[in-house]
């Protein structure tokens, strides 16, 4: 019996939360989404740095703003969460369970994706940091019981996506997760940007090695002056 391919999730209709939308990856991410014809919602724990956030991102993508009904607004980020369907968290480490912890109930039965990476960072450069829980995604599966955590967009250069002249970005995004349906919309988003292959790399256990691979790269990147990507090899 031949099986049809599952049907690419329609993102139409969804709204995308970025938690930490003011920092470069999430600003980055976030503008990416706005070009591709995404609605955006910019979290902050100003809503008035937000707001300016999105407005900034709009002009840079020359749409409307969101004072004329743009597509990319700001909000504080229960505000955030709350008025998104997928949530992208792009915070800093140190501050990810506290923020996970108040945004429980408004992140429930969403698709959170998790992109933090735990480094350090020392006189030898960047080094992963030993997380309880194995990882920040797990630690945020924990954290938020009543919603769907994936993991993805850890390896994307946030220099990258701000460069709008760069209009094809040339890398695969590794999605972890739990849930099937989740991991295939999280693909499906990461493939709203040209050059992106959203490729599926196993279940929240295995998080803590892709966070840990950002360390590498940011080494990479500092000893060749680029800012590269991974690529898996011999998928169709």
């Amino acid at each position: 019996m031949v099986t049809e391919p599952a049907a690419t999730p329609d993102l139409t209709s969804q709204t995308i939360g970025v938690l930490g939308g003011t920092g470069p990856q999430g600003k980055g991410l976030a503008l990416r989404w706005a070009v591709a014809g995404l609605k955006v919602v910019i979290g902050s724990r100003s809503a008035e740095r937000a707001g300016q956030a999105a407005a900034e991102l709009a002009e840079q993508a020359g749409l409307p703003g969101p004072d004329a009904g743009g597509p990319v607004t700001g909000a504080d980020n229960t505000g955030c969460a709350a008025a998104s369907d997928i949530v992208l968290v792009a915070v800093p480490w140190d501050g990810h369970d506290a923020l996970l912890t108040s945004l429980r109930e408004p992140l429930a039965g969403k698709i959170v994706i998790d992109c933090v990476n735990p480094l350090g960072f020392d006189k030898q450069g960047p080094f992963p940091l030993r997380v309880e829980e194995g990882s920040a995604a797990q630690q945020a599966a924990a954290l938020l019981p009543d919603s769907t955590v994936t993991a993805a967009f850890h390896h994307v250069s946030a220099v990258t996506l701000a460069d709008l002249s760069v209009a094809k970005l040339d890398m695969d995004v590794l999605v972890l997760g739990e849930d099937r349906a989740a991991t295939d919309q999280v693909r499906a988003l990461a493939e709203t940007v040209p050059g992106f292959r959203g490729v599926y790399g196993g279940r929240l256990r295995n998080a803590g090695q892709v966070e840990a691979l950002t360390a590498n790269l940011i080494a990479i990147n500092r000893r060749y002056k680029t800012h590269a990507g991974i690529r898996i090899t011999d998928l169709p």
